[in-house]
Parts: C-alpha cells; structure tokens; sequence
C-alpha cells in the first residue's frame, strides 16, 4: 500500500489546474478589516454637530422664550439682522478656500456702503447705476488685492490689512468724518425696498443670502475652478506642479470676495439708509467667526459656503437668545471672540487629527504575504 509522495499532497476539491488563483497581498473577504462604527459616529458629528447645535440652541430658547422666540416675526428678525454678516462671511469663505485672507473686507464694506450713498445723496446719481459702480469697485479692489498677494508676494495678511487702511481714509475723505445723511425726500423707494420687501413672511435678504450660498456651492463643489481653488489651499507647491495658475486664481478668489463685499455694502446702505463711515468694522469680527466655524462643519477642514451659512445662523440664535434673555451689550463682542477663538481651535485640532491619521495608517505594516502561484506539480513558494 503506498501513500502519496512526500512532495505531492492529496487531490482536493480546490486544488489541481482548475484551482483558484490567489493573488498577492489580499485577504479573504471575511478577513478584510471592517469600517468601525465609532469612526462612522464620529464623522456624522463632526460633519452635522454644528447643525445639530443650532436645531438644539433654537429649541432651548424656544422652550425659555415660549411668547417671543419661536415666532415668525422673531425668525424674520434674526434673518434681516444678520443678513449683512452673512453675506460678508460669504465673501470672506472664498479666499479662504485658498489658504488666504482677506482682512479688508470689513473696510471696504464700510466705502461701499458709504459710496452708495454718497452718488445717490450728493451725486445725484439713479440707485441702479450707483450699485453697479460700487459692485464694480469692489471687484476692483479686489484684483488689486490678488495682484498684491500673487505677484508683490506680500502675506495676504499684511497686503489686505495695508489696503484696508487705504479704503478705511478714503471713507473718512468722501464722508468728512461725518454721517451721510438722505433730504426730507428720502432714499428712492425701490432702493429701499432692497431690504425691507418680505416673500412668503420671510425677509429679501434671507433669499439673497440663500442664493448667494447656492451659486458659492456650486463654483467650489460643482465646477473645477472651486477644485483648484480647494487644491491651491491645500497644497500650493503641488498645484503649480500638475500644472494650475495658482496665480491667476488667487486673483480669481480675492476679486470673487471684492464682489461680493460690494453687494453687502449695498444692501448695507438700503438698511442702515445713512452713511455711517466707522460701521463696517463692526462686521469684519463676526464674518471671520462665521467662515472659520463654517469649515469645521459640512465639510470638516475645508472652507464651505453650506458650513458658513450654518455657522452664521447659530450665531445669530445664540445672539437673539442671550439679548432677549437681557444681557449687557458687552455680550456680542464677548460671544464673537470667543467663538473665533473656539473656531480656530476646532480647525486645527480637526487638522492635527488628519495628519495623524494619515501617519497612522502609512505606518501601519502591509498585508500579510500570500503565496504566489506556482505550477501544479508542486507546493507553493513564497518569495
């Protein structure tokens, strides 16, 4: 009776020239590392904690302000008060997206607001045509910022702050330090009713905000140009390497901030209806705060206008609450600094978190070595 020899093996089911192949390096699919459920929660809170939180703020105020916080006179306020921080916040997203900032966004907010009434009030100009020339004008400023940051290669930070100072005297030059004040006739009706016109109970300027958030998701999620924009932020060096003028889209990302700056100065003016020459910095704060919390929530560590929007919006409920609740007016700088401070240290906690994961998962030894496929008439060889 002989058995078989010590370099054959018996036949089985998998085995012989119609045997499965493995191949190098994968597992067996019931051995492959499963996506772990706490790593599944922790990106759900990460991405919709924010959201979570303003659902959760209206509802306590709500709850403690039963007569005057749930009601849609309330919720129209909110939206009217905080349109032009939205906006702003909006314009600021944009360069930050490319890993700069624009500090001038605060003064030229402050010159178009006061350009706008200086051609209607003084100038004589029809309300149309003194929008056009300040949304103009703001993108004007800001090529000139681009050309600064992209081609001067000054710090984004040294360059708007320098050009923001420029804006700021040539307000205080227009206005005489004074207030632009309209005649006993008023400002035109319709330029007005910019700000004041309400759709279905909600303000206009809810609706612009809305929209304005739609067309900015859709140029940096949609279009390649917020794909270059989003690559330029993250890694400069290797977006001139695969070839996209980082250049020219730097400038594309400050003159997109400058348009919009000179839109929120417009509907600044049909709110305010004066020309207040030191009101714009009041937003320069509140903008920062909102663009900064917006990129650690939707799309955590990068900045987003669906992030932005829900940042500008627990801002402002966390404002109304605490202001209806009777709090000083110390309050609102108070809440605004700190948030910054809250925001920033999110951000960069989030991106600590992504480098050491990333270093992690390279240190991590590779897959078990399968063997290789031999001949059929002997045993495998590993290499």
């Amino acid at each position: 009776m002989t058995g078989p020899r010590p370099s054959e093996s018996p036949q089985s089911p998998g085995s012989g020239p119609h045997r499965p192949r493995w191949r190098p390096g994968r597992e067996p699919t019931s051995r492959r590392p499963r996506f772990p459920l706490g790593r599944v929660s922790g990106h759900f809170i990460g991405a919709y904690g924010l959201l979570l939180l303003t659902a959760l703020l209206f509802l306590v105020f709500s709850l403690v302000l039963p007569d005057t916080f749930p009601t849609l006179d309330n919720v129209s306020a909110i939206l009217s008060a905080q349109s032009v921080a939205a906006v702003l916040a909006l314009g600021a997203t944009i360069p930050i997206a490319t890993g700069r900032f624009d500090l001038s966004i605060g003064y030229g907010l402050g010159l178009a607001h006061v350009m706008v009434m200086h051609l209607i009030v003084n100038e004589g100009w029809a309300w149309p045509y003194a929008c056009l020339a300040v949304l103009i004008g703001g993108g004007v400023v800001g090529v000139l910022n681009g050309l600064l940051v992209e081609f001067a290669r000054i710090d984004s930070f040294i360059a708007t702050l320098g050009t923001g100072t420029v804006m700021y005297g040539l307000t205080g030059w227009i206005t005489g330090g004074a207030r632009i004040v309209p005649g006993p006739e008023g400002l035109p009706p319709a330029f007005t009713d910019l700000y004041d016109s309400k759709l279905l109970g909600l303000p206009a300027p809810a609706y612009y905000v809305l929209a304005l958030a739609v067309l900015l998701w859709l140029l940096l999620e949609r279009l390649p140009l917020g794909r270059y924009l989003y690559v330029i932020g993250s890694n400069p060096r290797a977006a001139g390497l695969v070839g996209i003028p980082t250049r020219r889209y730097g400038i594309y990302a400050f003159t997109g901030s400058g348009l919009v700056v000179g839109f929120a100065g417009v509907l600044l003016a049909a709110q305010q209806r004066i020309g207040n020459p030191s009101v714009g910095m009041d937003y320069l704060l509140p903008a920062f705060v909102g663009a900064l919390l917006g990129s650690t929530t939707i799309r955590p560590g990068r900045a987003n206008a669906a992030g932005t929007v829900v940042a500008v919006t627990v801002l402002a409920i966390g404002l109304a609450g605490v202001q209806q609740l009777g709090a000083e007016f110390w309050v609102t700088p108070l809440f605004d600094g700190g948030t910054l401070l809250l925001a920033v240290g999110i951000a960069g906690y989030a991106a600590r978190r992504r480098i050491e994961s990333g270093a992690t998962a390279g240190r991590q030894e590779p897959a078990p070595m399968t063997p290789s496929p031999t001949p059929d008439n002997g045993p495998p060889q590993t290499p």
